[in-house]
This record gives structure tokens, sequence and C-alpha cells, in this order.
């Protein structure tokens, strides 16, 4: 196959017109549809249920946008049945056959971009910009994906022994049950599911059941671009009854998670048991939290520093793993950058993300109520210098918040929040940056502002961080270039969109053969 380097689909602009103008047009297309009921998917088959749930707008959260069926134990197990029956073929398919297929999935994805960001507008609360960066980025996973399949694909370079002919080939692993998260609907859902389909394995796919629509695009995609029935199904449900059900099934062979500490250690201590009739240890690819920072040193520009951190902790509503929580700043430019992070905060706009708002909704009720608890505790806390409250509106809207004087150890300094809600620290200089950067359970992103080569160097060998930026924000990972997993209690260290990512969903075989 003659296949082009690969590149990172543009971005859409939406401060021209015509482009704001289409995208909201693709909304009123996708309210049209507003009420309509989908079914399950498994082996290619529909199966409507008669219990359902609903998926709602969070920026008018009465706004009934779709109601799915909903799984239950016996078709979680069918959908496994089906997976496996389906692999028996699948498996057996050349990577260049399965690469072409991720292939014309990103074709179709970018023909119908404005429709799959209007319903991420309308079911995530995305604004525009960060729809449209989320559909980007799965397209990127496919044809990021696509190329590195057909490198595992080819010979692979092994030392030559006398007297043997040997060989090592990649195969996949078997069934796979794929439980993305609701933060990126679309991107991390599509990037989970196409590398475990395009190794040659079959998969069920839980979407989370806040952004039930993107899975159910994902899948009318992969339908269109040719994936064969039952590689591919599609099972909404709850996760302590579909989820665990999956997950503790003896012939599910791996698990991929995105989403909280909670739920990815649950799922990682399920998989550890060996059920009855199981006859592997299962593969566990989780990526769980973040508590990040930017630390901003006394030397740097200031301006550059206080934009990165208002645009990586306040981006999507804070709702990133990779969002910056805690700003941590050298004592000589507190008071200073406080003031910039405040006057940049306070410009920020909430409302409804149809609309385009530079902040919308948070995405539920459970939600809100979450973050504004936590807002509370931080008012014990530390100082609130902008924001501490609900905003206006018929949606999930929170003030961006941003609260000064907080002790590294402090609950909201340690703990994740994942809305928007900033905590400030206060360092007396470089050194203990670094260390108050290294002082919670996680280590996903993060970043660092500074004009002095010695403090950046120093920072790349001490901070235990999956993914380190410096000077720039610590959001907006490319696929590609900036390889996406984090240590300790962020996960496994998956490393999406990475050279390394595709192993995960392979194992390796050699083959030795004596020569007469």
């Amino acid at each position: 196959m003659n296949i082009s380097p690969f590149i990172n689909e543009a971005y859409l602009d939406f401060s021209k017109p015509e482009n704001f103008n289409a995208q909201k047009a693709a909304i009123d297309e996708a309210r049209k549809k507003f009420g309509a009921s989908y079914p399950l998917i498994i082996g290619g088959k529909e199966v409507v249920t008669e219990r359902t749930f609903n998926s709602y707008n969070p920026s008018n959260k009465e706004e009934l946008l779709a109601v799915f069926s909903k799984g239950d134990v016996d078709l979680a197990n069918k959908a496994v049945d089906e997976a496996l029956k389906a692999f028996e073929t699948w498996r057996y398919t050349t990577p260049q056959e399965r690469a072409e297929l991720l292939f014309r999935a990103a074709a179709i994805m970018r023909r119908r971009k404005l429709e799959i960001n209007a319903w991420m507008v309308l079911e995530a609360g995305k604004n525009y910009g960060e729809a449209d960066a989320d559909t980007a980025e799965a397209i990127d996973f496919l044809e990021f994906y696509g190329r590195e399949m057909l490198r595992y694909g080819d010979k692979q370079p092994i030392s030559p022994l006398p007297g043997e002919e040997n060989e090592l080939v990649y195969i996949p692993l078997g069934v796979g049950v794929i439980v993305p998260p609701w933060n990126f609907p679309f991107a991390i859902l599509a990037g989970m599911s196409s590398a475990a389909i395009v190794t040659g394995n079959t998969i069920v796919l839980k979407p989370s059941s806040e952004t039930p629509m993107m899975g159910r695009l994902y899948y009318e995609v992969m339908k269109e671009a040719g994936v064969p029935d039952g590689v591919l199904n599609f099972l909404p449900g709850s996760g302590a009854e579909v989820g665990d059900t999956l997950v503790a099934h003896p012939k599910v062979r791996f698990i991929s998670f995105t989403g909280s500490m909670e739920v990815g250690t649950h799922i990682y201590e399920l998989a550890a048991k060996v059920q009855p009739g199981q006859i592997w240890l299962k593969r566990v690819v989780a990526e769980m939290g973040g508590k990040d920072s930017i630390i901003v040193d006394s030397d740097t520009n200031l301006d550059d520093a206080a934009d990165g951190i208002v645009a990586a902790a306040f981006g999507f509503q804070g709702q990133k793993c990779s969002a910056c929580s805690r700003a941590i700043i050298d004592e000589k430019v507190y008071d200073t950058m406080l003031d910039k992070i405040k006057e940049r905060v306070e410009k920020i706009r909430v409302g409804p993300a149809e609309d385009n708002f530079r902040m919308g909704p948070v995405i539920s009720a459970s939600a809100e109520r979450g973050i504004l608890k936590y807002i509370e505790i931080g008012k014990n806390e530390g100082r609130v210098i902008t924001g501490g409250q609900k905003a206006e509106g018929d949606g999930y809207y929170i003030s961006p918040t941003v609260i000064a004087d907080v002790d590294p150890m402090a609950r909201i300094s340690q703990e994740e929040i994942f809305g928007p809600v900033l905590a400030v620290i206060k360092s007396p200089n470089f050194d203990e940056s670094l260390k108050i950067c290294n002082n919670t359970i996680y280590g996903l992103t993060g970043a660092v502002y500074s004009n002095n080569r010695d403090h950046l160097n120093k920072a790349k060998k001490e901070l235990l961080i999956g993914n380190l930026y410096f000077n720039r924000k610590c959001t907006g990972a490319m696929v590609g270039g900036h390889p996406f997993g984090g240590f300790n209690m962020s996960g496994t260290d998956s490393k999406a969109g990475g050279r390394d990512y595709l192993l995960l969903f392979l194992q390796a075989k050699t083959m030795s053969e004596k020569i007469k």
C-alpha cells in the first residue's frame, strides 16, 4: 500500500462566518432528530429493550436528545458470544484490510464532521472549537493507527541465527471490552475502539451513559466503512450491571478503560480475578485521573503563563483529565500572577454550548453537585478571588472559580475535582515548586513556565509526569506528537496516539524453523 505520511487533521476556524454558520446549521439539523430511539447492536442485529435511558442536553437540562435501549447481564453475555464468533474470522484478515477499514472510516468522519460536532455540542456541552478538536482527534487516531498496523504487520527485525529461519509476528488478543469516558466522547471512544479493531480483535463497546449518541455515531461510521457484523458490538448499560459482567466474563481477553480512578481501580481488581473457564490473564489498559499543575517560575513571561493557565484550567469547563487544576507560582511573582489570572478569568462568559460560549455547562447534575461541594470546601482552604458559585441559566452552569493561598496538602490541591476550579499555591522557590508538583497520587500532565534553562532541565529530570510541557499549556495533546498517558494513579501509561499503543492490543509470536 502506498500511504502518505501521517498529518494531523486541521481544525475549523469558527471565527470565519461561513464555518460558524455551517456548524450552527448542523446543530439545527441535529435538533430535528431529537427524541428518537436507538437500539443496541449485537452481532450486527438491532436489539430493542423494554428498559431504556435518556440522553439530555446539559446546556438545557430538560431537553431530551435521544432514548437508548439499555443492556443487561444476558445481553452482555450475548454480545461477548457474538464478538467471539466474529473473532474467528476477523483475526485472520490481513493488516492491510484492517488498516483500509480505518482509512475509510476516517474519510467518513471528515464528511460528517459538522454533524458529529453538532451532537457533541448538544450532548456533551462542548463549544464549537472543543467539539471540532475532539472529532479531529478521532480522525487522527484512525489515520495514525491504520498506519501503525501496517508497520506492525510488516516484517519485524530480529537477530539472525545460523542454521535457522526465524520470524516474529504480532497477533490479536481476542474479545475486548471498551469503556470510554464522556469528556472526550468521540475521540477517545474512537481511538480505543479502532486500536482494538485494527489489530484484529473484536469488541463490545459500552459507551458512557452521559454521551451514548457519540457511540452510536461511531458505530454508524464504522458500519458504513464496512466493519463486519460482530466485530463491533454496541451495548449501552450501567457499569454495575453491564460493565462488571463484561469485565468478569471468562472469554474477555482485555479491557480498555478511560475514566475515574475509582472505576479504573475497580476494573483492574475485577479483571485480575481468574474466572472459571478462563485460560489467560486479562490485560487492562487504563487511563484514569489527574491532578495537574502548571509551575510558574519567577523568570518567565507572565502573560504567556497566565494565558496558558486559564486556557488549561477552564477549557471545556475543566472537565479534562489533563486540565490544570493547580497553579504553583513563585512568591516573587505571585501577586502579579494572581491579578493576571483574575483579569482573564473574569472575561470568560458562561452559557449554552450551542451558542458557542467559551464556557458551557458541566456534564450532569451529579457533576454539578460534586464541583459545588468542592468549591465550598475550597472556601475554607483558601481565598476565592473570582467565581465560587453556580452561574445563571437552565443548564449545569458553574462560574469559573479561582481559589488562592491554598496549602499544597489541602483537599482541593490533592483531589480531582473535574470542573472549573483552579487552586493557586504560593511557592518559596523553584525547587519547592517541583516538590509540590510531585506531591499527589497522580502523574498525568503538567507544565513549567520558565526562561531558566537549568530549571527546565531539572524539571525534566525530577517531575514524574507522563505528558510534561514547557512554556505552553498542559492540555491539547496531539496524536503522533504527544503520545498520551500518565504515571501512578493516572493509569497504565498507555501512550495513546503513540508508536507503543497498538502493542497493548497485540501479542508477539516467535517462529523458528531449522534449515537443512
